[in-house]
């Protein structure tokens, strides 16, 4: 497998591939498959039950290992996404929203600005703008 680095809570980058890593194996696993699938609906029980914890067990030990709740991670995740995909592509917002697993515009942008400091079109706009200055 090969080596995933994941931000914790505490702001701290951790190998959660590596064989050696301190993380637990079935939290990996599951950080791994929210990453596949970051445009699911993706819910604690299935999350916990995929790994043979029972829910509250399993937000335990993920908020005991990533210094986050589960909740907060996968919009961590989604956030981070999202981000790349308005710098890096001509995606509208309506097909990042889809292909991140959001379906509240409202909601999706409030994230994003919270996260960020402004909503993805305005973020976009700047990113846009400040390429044109630079020639």
């Amino acid at each position: 497998m090969a080596a995933i680095k994941v931000t914790l809570g505490t702001g701290e980058r951790r190998d959660v591939g590596n064989a050696g890593a301190a993380m637990d194996e079935r939290i990996k696993r599951v950080i791994v498959e929210m990453e596949k699938h970051l445009d699911s609906e993706l819910s604690l029980d299935v999350l916990a039950q995929s790994v043979n914890l029972s829910t509250s067990r399993f937000r335990h030990l993920f908020k005991a290992e990533t210094g986050t709740t589960p909740a907060q991670y996968l919009k961590s995740l989604r956030m981070s996404r999202a981000k790349k995909l308005v710098e890096t592509t001509f995606l509208n917002i309506k097909q990042i929203m889809c292909s991140i697993g959001v379906r509240d515009k409202r909601h999706f942008a409030k994230d994003f600005e919270r996260t960020y400091g402004l909503t993805p079109t305005q973020y976009r706009a700047r990113l846009r703008g400040a390429g044109r200055g630079s020639n």
